[in-house]
């Protein structure tokens, strides 16, 4: 796939927002949206769902992998996740290896950082090809 334009990095920034204005966060008022682009062309996103039993609190990279495989499956091209104020969150190393278990061969994402790839925010990942 050829490499994400700036146009592209936009719609997904839109997305994320949109997402996150729809969290779920009473109880952290830490809202986070997420959005990708998938190999097809598809942008999928997700908010976090937070729960009184803290452990079954959902990321917003949770349910966009959900929106991923509901809408088709696939794989993930570019990575966008924002936090309440819009700026680009790096996502924490279990979304991290989340994110890694459906990229795509040259997936980037957004950073805080700016653009990086996946291999750069999770080097060395544990994955299908070492069980």
């Amino acid at each position: 796939m050829p490499p994400v334009d700036e146009a592209a990095w936009e719609v997904l920034r839109l997305a994320a927002i949109t997402a996150r204005d729809r969290a779920y966060a009473p109880y952290s008022k830490f809202k986070v949206g997420a959005a990708a682009l998938t190999e097809d062309g598809r942008v999928i996103s997700g908010c976090n769902v937070e729960n009184a039993a803290y452990g079954v609190t959902l990321c917003a990279e949770c349910s966009m992998i959900g929106e991923l495989f509901a809408t088709g499956g696939g794989k993930l091209h570019a990575f966008y996740c924002v936090d309440a104020s819009g700026t680009a969150l790096m996502p924490c190393g279990r979304c991290r290896q989340l994110l890694s278990e459906h990229r795509g061969e040259n997936m980037s994402l957004m950073t805080p950082r700016g653009i990086m790839s996946m291999d750069q925010v999770l080097p060395d990942a544990f994955g299908p090809h070492n069980l």
